[in-house]
């Protein structure tokens, strides 16, 4: 089953014309920023293959992300980074990334469809939806233009730091992830407040220091 306007219909039915959807990418990994996607689109709006972005390949979201971008009314990214999640813990950072990708949206909205977060505070009718990016078309652009924008991201900090293999997992919990990082330590960008993160810091400080090197001269 694919993402529908219901939600939208029932919106515009109550008077609001300009309806985001609102999405995120990047909650669960150990390294990198989160980032959020606000996404007003036009009234039937005809995306093919538009769907959850979790259940599109690679490739799909990219072709998919640009039609978003042609066919938008307006688009707004907004993010935050390593140091806001480990500050103010990942909920609140994401609830940061979704208030600055709102706040990117021209003209603004007058109405949000939001994935499962909850964003008190807004002057803006909210609705959250529980698994939103698989039941709303605009939750769903949002969370396409989240992700494909996230993995740009970590496709850029994979040339900053190769030995992490952030190309391939995007700063998740994988296996070959935790072995480099347990092989490395952390970088810059990896989340010091995440538990595995941690324990890899405290394995650290645990471990003898290395032996003298001997004196040659």
């Amino acid at each position: 089953m694919r993402p529908t306007q219901e939600f939208e219909r029932v919106a515009r039915l109550c008077g609001y014309r300009r309806i985001a959807g609102i999405d995120e990418a990047g909650r669960g990994p150990l390294a990198g920023p989160v980032v959020a996607a606000a996404v007003v689109l036009q009234t039937r709006c005809r995306l093919l293959g538009i769907n959850d972005s979790k259940q599109l390949s690679a490739k799909d979201r990219e072709e998919v992300y640009a039609a978003i971008l042609e066919q938008a009314v307006a688009v707004g990214i907004g993010s935050a980074d390593v140091a806001e999640i480990d500050q103010l813990n990942i909920l609140t950072a994401t609830r940061l990334a979704m208030r600055r990708a709102i706040d990117q949206l021209t003209p603004p909205p007058d109405y949000l469809l939001i994935d499962a977060v909850v964003l008190p505070g807004l002057k803006v009718p909210t609705r959250p939806i529980i698994k939103g990016d698989s039941l709303s078309v605009s939750i769903a652009a949002a969370s396409i233009l989240a992700k494909v924008t996230r993995d740009r991201l970590m496709a850029r900090y994979h040339e900053t730091f190769p030995e992490y293999g952030f190309l391939s997992h995007k700063g998740y919990g994988t296996a070959e992830h935790l072995e480099r990082l347990a092989r490395h330590g952390p970088c810059s960008i990896h989340r010091r407040t995440f538990s595995p993160v941690q324990e890899v810091m405290i394995a650290a400080k645990m471990r003898p220091a290395p032996p003298e090197s001997p004196r040659l001269f």
